[in-house]
């Protein structure tokens, strides 16, 4: 079962680091270009149908995340579970306190600030998600060389 959870969580992480690498480099930027008549809109539309793509793999990698508290494969260090919640914890509170109220403040229409400030922060959920990705990366190359 350890195995099964950390499979996974590599894959739902995996999933949201190409994802979020996509809305950091393309999707955010191009927010600036809808052009004001339909910017409300199209924020709208975004915010509803984003959930869709995001919210599974996040809810399957917080899941899993912390069961790998509880359960590690054989040969995962302790502290790598800590430091994975720690990622996740740093994407959440993320999400919460400065991408969703951008968002929020978006659905009203164009702001060049709050556009500017989604796209800056976005780089700490980037950062934490890459390095989870990186993190779990490794625990798969640790788990695969020892079957050797």
């Amino acid at each position: 079962m350890p195995v099964l959870l950390f499979v996974l969580q590599l894959a739902a992480t995996l999933i949201m680091v190409g994802l979020i690498w996509f809305v950091q480099l393309v999707h955010y930027p191009l927010l600036g270009a809808v052009g004001e008549p339909q910017f409300a809109e199209y924020e709208q539309a975004h915010c509803r149908l984003t959930g869709y793509v995001v919210i599974p793999p996040m809810l399957v990698e917080l899941a899993t995340a912390a069961a790998m508290l509880a359960w590690r494969p054989d040969g995962v260090p302790r502290w790598v579970p800590l430091a994975g919640m720690g990622l996740l914890a740093v994407v959440w509170l993320s999400t919460f306190v400065l991408q969703a109220p951008a968002h929020g403040r978006l659905v009203g229409g164009y702001e060049a600030a709050t556009h500017h400030l989604l796209v800056a922060s976005n780089w700490l959920r980037t950062s934490a998600w890459t390095a989870r990705g990186g993190l779990l990366g490794w625990v798969c190359w640790q788990l695969l060389s020892a079957q050797r």
